[in-house]
C-alpha cells in the first residue's frame, strides 16, 4: 500500500489531571477541519506517553477522563475514513509512565543506577522508559495484537520510542550473565543491548502478523541508523524525524534523506507545526516554513507528515490547519511530479558513520560534507559500503571513514571500472599510518601544530583569496613522491602557549613553505590530509569550502550534470520518472535566520525570490520538452553540445522544472 503524501501526525499525550476528554468531539468540525487542510493521512492515538488507552481495551488502561463507553480512536477512525483519509493507529513503546508506575521494576536504569527517561529521580516531571527485555514486552505483544484486532481497518501500527539502551536490570543483567557477557563491560553491554532491540523488532512484528498479515508498521527511533541495515527487512516504510527549529537544523533532514532514498523502501519526513518541539501548545511555525519544509520533502524523494497536538478535549485547532492547508494545497498539486521518481547523482557519499561498526563516530564528517554538497549544488547521494557504486562518477570517502578489506577490494574494483575518488583525513591511511591507495605521497609526520595554513594552486584557490588560509585541525603531513601536489602547507610561527605568543588568537603565517603538500592528486584519486568536512561543520570556513569544492569539481570535469548559478543558500535536485519519460528537476530556497537568544533556532519567515538562474543541464536523454510545474508553463531552452541551458527570471521557495524525453529514447 503506497503511504500517503499528505499526513498529519497527531498527538494526544494526555495528563491524567485534566477533565473532560473528548468531550468536544464534533464529527463534522473533525472532517471539515482535514479537508481544509488537504490532509490524507493521519496517525490517530490508541495509547500515549501517559500509558492511557483511548479505546475499549481488555489489555491497557483507560484514560480516566474519558466517557465511559466512548472509544474515542475508534470515532476518529470511522471519521477519517468517511472523507477518504487514511490512518494509522499510534502506541507508545518505549515509554508508559502508567505502567512505570505499576511496575517500575520494568524501567530501564542505566550504570549509575539511575532510570533513563525524562524523569529520572522522583520529583522530575516527564516520561518513563521502560526495558524492552522485562516482562513488558509480553505487555506490549499483547496490546499489539489487540489493536490489531480492533483496528483492522486502519492502515498501519506506529510505534514510537524505539530506543537502544544499556540497561541493567535485574532482566538485563541476568541474560548478561547467561550470555556469558560481563556487565561492567562497556563493549558487552553494547552487544547485549543490541540483542534486546533486535528481539523486540522481531518479537512486535511477529506480534502484529498474528493478527494482521499486511498492517504497515513504523518503529519510530528518529531515523535510521547509516550503515546498519538490519532493520529495513522489519519495516514497511521508513520516517524521517527531523524538526529544524529544535536543533535539528534545516540540513538534517536532507543528509538523512539523501541515505533514505537509496535503501528502496517508500519514506517520509516528519516535521512539525511547533515552533519549539513535539507537544507544544500554541507555538506556530510561520506558514513560509511548512511550504518550504514540504518542498524539500518532495524534492529529496520523499512525502510528508506535519506533526500536531490535539487538545485534550478533542477538537482540532483551525489555526493550525490553515497554516498546514497552505504547505498542502502545494504538495497536493505538485504530486505527479514526484510519485515514482528516483533520485540523479553524480556524487556518492560515503557516510563516515555507516564505514564504522559502531556507529559512534562521524557525526560531524558527514554534516559537513552534506552542507558543502548542499551549497555547491552538486547532485548526490549518501552511501554505505554494502551498495553499488557503479552509478557514480564520484565517490568520497570523508575524514573519519574506515576502510576494512572488503571495502578496499570493492573502491579498487570501482577505481579499475573507471570511478573516482576523493579521501579527506585519515581515511585512506592504513595500520601503518601510510596511504592504503597510490595517491604518489607519503605520511612524514604527524604535525606538531594544532593549526597552520594552505596555499592552494591557483587554479583550486578560492576566487577571493589567494593568501594562505588557516586549518582549524592537526592533521598529517604528507610529501609528494610522484602524484601532483594540490599546494603547500605553510607553518605558524609558534604554537600559542604562555610564554609565547601572538595577538588574540594564533601566531601568523610564516613566509616560507614546509615542502608539505595541502593535497596531492594522481590518476583517478586525490586525497586532502585534512578534515575538511568535520572543519566545516565545526567552523563553517567559506575559503575551506570553496578550496573542497574546487577540488571535487577538478575530479567530475565535463562529467558533471548540474550547473546552476544559485546562492549558496539554494538547493538543487535532479530525480527522473521513467514512467513518465521525464527528469524533474527541483529548486528550493529559503532564507534561514537565528532567532531566540537561548537555542539560536533556525527560522524560516520570509521567502525571497532567486532571481536570473542560469542552468546547465548534460542528461543522458535528449530533452524534447521544458516545463514549469505544476504552472504548466513552457519554458525555452537551448543546445549546447551534449548539455542543454535554459534560464528562469525568478522562482520562490520551490520551483520544479520537468524535462521531457521521447518515450523510446
Amino acid at each position: 500500500m503506497s503511504i500517503p503524501y499528505r499526513q498529519v501526525h497527531l498527538d494526544f499525550h494526555t495528563s491524567e489531571h485534566i477533565p473532560g476528554i473528548g468531550a468536544a468531539w464534533d464529527k463534522q468540525h473533525w472532517q471539515e477541519t482535514l479537508k481544509r487542510g488537504h490532509v490524507n493521512g493521519i496517525n490517530v492515538f490508541a495509547v500515549c506517553h501517559h500509558g492511557w488507552s483511548y479505546y475499549n481495551t481488555a489489555i491497557g488502561v483507560r484514560h480516566p477522563h474519558l466517557a465511559d463507553g466512548f472509544d474515542l480512536t475508534r470515532t476518529q477512525l470511522d471519521a477519517c475514513h468517511e472523507i477518504g483519509v487514511k490512518t494509522q493507529v499510534y502506541c507508545t513503546a518505549g515509554i508508559s509512565n502508567q505502567v512505570a508506575y505499576a511496575h517500575p521494576e520494568w524501567r530501564a536504569i542505566n550504570e549509575q543506577g539511575e532510570y533513563y527517561g525524562w524523569g529520572r529521580r522522583p520529583t522530575d516531571a516527564g516520561f518513563h522508559m521502560l526495558c524492552f527485555n522485562t516482562p513488558y514486552l509480553d505487555v506490549l505483544c499483547d496490546q499489539i495484537r489487540e489493536i490489531g484486532q480492533r483496528f483492522p481497518d486502519t492502515e498501519g501500527l506506529w510505534l514510537d520510542i524505539i530506543h537502544k539502551v544499556q540497561c541493567q536490570c535485574r532482566w538485563c543483567m541476568d541474560s548478561m550473565v547467561e550470555r556469558g557477557l560481563d556487565p561492567k563491560d562497556p563493549d558487552d553491554l553494547a552487544t547485549h543491548a543490541d540483542i534486546v532491540l533486535q528481539n523486540y523488532y522481531r518479537r512486535t512484528l511477529e506480534a502484529l502478523r498474528e493478527v494482521h498479515p499486511k498492517m504497515r508498521m513504523t518503529q519510530n527511533s528518529g531515523n535510521v541508523t547509516r550503515g546498519d541495515r538490519r532493520l529495513l527487512d522489519l519495516v514497511t516504510h521508513l520516517e524521517i524525524e527531523s524538526l529544524p527549529t529544535w536543533g535539528w537544523g534545516y540540513d538534517h533532514f536532507p543528509m538523512s534523506a539523501k541515505y533514505t532514498q537509496t535503501t528502496g523502501l517508500e519514506f517520509l519526513g516528519m516535521t512539525g507545526k511547533f515552533h519549539t518541539t513535539w507537544g507544544e501548545f500554541g507555538g506556530f511555525k510561520h506558514p513560509n516554513a511548512l511550504r518550504y519544509e514540504c518542498a524539500a520533502m518532495l524534492a529529496y524523494g520523499g512525502k510528508c507528515c506535519i506533526g500536531d497536538q490535539l487538545h485534550p478535549d478533542g477538537r482540532l485547532d483551525e489555526s493550525t490547519y490553515a497554516i498546514i492547508g497552505e504547505a498542502y494545497a502545494e504538495v497536493e498539486a505538485k504530486e505527479p511530479w514526484c510519485a515514482g521518481s528516483r533520485n540523479v547523482a553524480d556524487v556518492g557519499l560515503l557516510s563516515a558513520i555507516a564505514l564504522d561498526p559502531d556507529h559512534k563516530s562521524g557525526h560531524a564528517s558527514d554534516t559537513g560534507a552534506t552542507r558543502i554538497l548542499l551549497e555547491g549544488h552538486l547532485l548526490w547521494d549518501m552511501l554505505d559500503g554494502e551498495m553499488d557504486f557503479s552509478p557514480y562518477r564520484l565517490l568520497i570517502v570523508p575524514d573519519e571513514g574506515r576502510i576494512d578489506a572488503t571495502l578496499k577490494a570493492k573502491l579498487d574494483a570501482y577505481l579499475a571500472a573507471g570511478g573516482k575518488i576523493l579521501f579527506t583525513g585519515r581515511s585512506i591511511l592504513d595500520a601503518d599510518g601510510q596511504p592504503c591507495f597510490d595517491v604518489g605521497a607519503e605520511v612524514v609526520a604527524e604535525s606538531e601544530f594544532s593549526l597552520d595554513y594552505i596555499l592552494p594552486v591557483p587554479t583550486l584557490q578560492p576566487a577571493f583569496v589567494q593568501s594562505p588560509i588557516i586549518e582549524y585541525n592537526r592533521y598529517p603531513r604528507l610529501r609528494v613522491t610522484d602524484g601532483e601536489s594540490l599546494g603547500d602547507v605553510i607553518e605558524p610561527y609558534f604554537e600559542r602557549a604562555w610564554n609565547h605568543f601572538c595577538s588574540h588568537q594564533h601566531a601568523p603565517p610564516r613566509r616560507e613553505t614546509t615542502g608539505f603538500a595541502c593535497g596531492v592528486a594522481k590518476g583517478s584519486c586525490l586525497w586532502l590530509p585534512m578534515d575538511a568536512f568535520r572543519a566545516y561543520r565545526e567552523w563553517g570556513q567559506v575559503a575551506n569550502k570553496h578550496f573542497v569544492l574546487a577540488c571535487i569539481r577538478r575530479l567530475l570535469g565535463d562529467a558533471v550534470r548540474l550547473r546552476a548559478s544559485l546562492p549558496s543558500t539554494a538547493r538543487v535536485t535532479l530525480t527522473e520518472q521513467a514512467e513518465a519519460n521525464r527528469h524533474v528537476l527541483h529548486l528550493l530556497h529559503a532564507n534561514l535566520v537565528k532567532r531566540g537568544g537561548r537555542r539560536g533556532m533556525e527560522v524560516i519567515e520570509d521567502l525571497t525570490p532567486c532571481c536570473d538562474v542560469e542552468i546547465s543541464l548534460k542528461l543522458d536523454k535528449p530533452v524534447r520538452r521544458v516545463t514549469l510545474e505544476p504552472q504548466g508553463v513552457e519554458l525555452p531552452f537551448a543546445r549546447n553540445g551534449d548539455r542543454i541551458a535554459l534560464s528562469l527570471d525568478r522562482f520562490t521557495c520551490h520551483q520544479m522544472i520537468a524535462l521531457t524525453y521521447a518515450a523510446d529514447e
